[in-house]
């Protein structure tokens, strides 16, 4: 297919889903109460504060990067998203307690498939554990975003479209 006179493959172009990691309540990411969030300095999407603290892979692709603490990860699919799963507010400074990874830094994952355990007497009497999920190059992106109030581990948390070069 030729586009302005340039050939693009139109698989490039079509949606990547990012499922939800994790089951809650639905909060926009400009009010999540960390700054580093709300004014998406690390990119644009979304908040959930969890019912339970079994963390799933939003997508299939691989394990870009692991904090030694388990309460973050990125992720890249297999399209070229790079997703940020942070789980909980200031959680870094737990030093891991109450955090327990499936998967390393370097792994092949599919969308699914548990990736973080996070046990909520350890961690949430001390934390906020609302988690983000960021796409890292959202700038790439048309981000169409889950409207309910709550959703499911599993299902359609983000809908990311690549922007066509003109």
């Amino acid at each position: 297919m030729f586009f302005n006179n340039k050939r693009i493959s139109i698989s490039s172009y079509d949606p990547t889903i990012i499922y939800s990691p994790i089951s809650g309540s639905l909060l926009p990411i400009e009010k999540v109460d960390d700054s580093t969030f709300s004014q998406k300095l690390l990119g644009d999407g979304i908040a959930i504060d969890p019912i339970d603290g079994n963390v799933y892979s939003p997508i299939k692709g691989k394990v870009v990067a692991l904090f030694p603490t388990n309460h973050a990860i990125g992720l890249e699919s297999e399209s070229g998203a790079r997703v940020i799963v942070h789980i909980g507010i200031n959680t870094v400074h737990t030093n891991g307690k109450g955090f327990k990874s499936y998967v390393n830094q370097g792994d092949t994952v599919d969308a699914g498939q548990l990736l973080i355990k996070v046990d909520f007497k350890k961690v949430g009497a001390d934390y906020s554990l609302t988690t983000m999920i960021v796409i890292e190059n959202s700038a790439e992106y048309d981000i169409e975003k889950n409207q309910n109030s709550a959703i499911k581990s599993g299902q359609q948390l983000l809908k990311l479209t690549r922007k066509v070069a003109c």
